[in-house]
């Protein structure tokens, strides 16, 4: 951030810890960051954290914070903000993002949620402010990525068109053991989503939809063995874009060998319950644990034919590692999903525009190589 400004925080998760340290430690002129709980313990207690943990001098306010029920303290909050960054659950973003365009406030969120992503499109069509959806880790950066080497090879090789964009994820842990190959590096709401809802891809330059888990194939990157497939959410809006243009396009997560398997049999033991979404994550939480030290695998890829008819080939694969932040480390899931999340709302304070903004429509290039960007991915170029 290049001049003062009031930024609302909503929630006190690992995400909004790393975002209000990342804006209070790496911001050219440091805002004012509100933190806005549920639990006022929770944000108390997180707002202190980053100011302790900062190097620089930095007000931090926490406040309560129920989305259903908006006191006059946070109305005075809202009506005082520049931006909100939105680190709720993504069942809350719609309610959230109302509240951004009913008080003027730039805003971003980090939900991988179709739904609520097109409440949210509908809700703010004649928005005064900026709002940027899904811009965390995935969706988020790998969907700017992607965009940005689809522009970039059909402006070196002077097509139009091209076969494949590959889109690749993996939170991981850095070892895995038997049965489920697997821990939990961040908030296990939304895995058992992925697995179950289905995904928007692109097959024969048309957008479709595909099952979750249907398309399950190997990939080596720098030399380790990794599973892929398709999970829903991670492709953001490049369907829409960029229909028409390539012939195959998906999103897919990365995990280690043999977690998929588990998970399929889990399926199958709840295949004719109610909710499989609820189901298999109450299994999943009772038999996966949480772990702390962990990494972040990217690979995105695109293929086609150049303008004299050569088959070419380019990716961009990175290993991302716990960081260090002020004084705080933080894992690499954390970092890699806050700034992101911060840099779009920097984006939007500076260049204030107005309505929706989606994955397909940022500026690529300021965007991939912005200062909060870089100092979590490193540069592309």
């Amino acid at each position: 951030m290049k001049k003062h400004f009031n930024i609302i925080i909503a929630g006190a998760g690992g995400i909004a810890e790393a975002a209000g340290l990342i804006l209070a430690e790496w911001s050219t002129v440091t805002p004012t960051i509100y933190i806005g709980n549920r639990t006022l313990s929770k944000a108390k207690k997180v707002a202190q954290w980053i100011m302790n943990g900062t190097s620089k001098s930095c007000k931090v306010i926490a406040f309560h914070l129920d989305p259903l029920h908006i006191s006059d303290e946070v109305k005075t909050i809202l009506k005082n903000g520049d931006a909100l960054l939105d680190c709720l659950p993504g069942s809350l973003a719609p309610t959230m993002a109302i509240l951004a365009n009913n008080y003027e406030l730039q805003y971003a969120n980090l939900t991988e949620y179709v739904d609520e992503t097109n409440q949210i499109i509908a809700s703010s069509k004649n928005a005064k402010t900026g709002f940027v959806l899904q811009t965390g880790l995935a969706p988020g950066y790998i969907d700017v990525l992607s965009h940005y080497m689809f522009q970039e090879f059909c402006e070196s090789h002077q097509v139009d068109r091209v076969a494949r964009l590959e889109l690749k994820v993996g939170a991981l842990t850095n070892h895995a053991i038997a049965p489920h190959f697997y821990g939990f590096t961040w908030s296990p709401i939304g895995v058992a989503t992925e697995y179950v809802k289905d995904c928007i891809v692109i097959r024969d330059y048309k957008k479709t939809s595909r099952p979750a888990l249907s398309e399950r194939s190997g990939i080596i990157i720098n030399g380790i063995s990794y599973e892929e497939d398709l999970t829903s959410g991670g492709a953001a809006d490049l369907p829409d874009a960029l229909s028409g243009k390539i012939q195959h396009l998906d999103y897919k997560t990365l995990r280690h060998p043999g977690h998929y398997n588990w998970v399929d049999n889990q399926l199958k033991k709840i295949k004719n319950n109610e909710n499989p979404i609820s189901d298999l994550q109450d299994i999943m939480l009772n038999e996966i644990p949480h772990i702390e030290d962990d990494q972040v695998i990217i690979y995105a890829a695109i293929e086609g034919k150049d303008s004299k008819g050569v088959l070419r080939r380019q990716e961009i694969a990175k290993q991302i590692k716990p960081q260090q932040i002020g004084k705080h480390k933080f894992r690499a899931i954390q970092t890699t999903t806050a700034a992101p999340l911060v840099q779009s709302i920097q984006w939007l304070l500076e260049t204030k525009p107005q309505g929706v903004i989606l994955q397909s429509q940022l500026d690529a290039g300021a965007f991939l190589n912005g200062s909060f960007v870089t100092s979590v991915y490193g540069k592309i170029n």
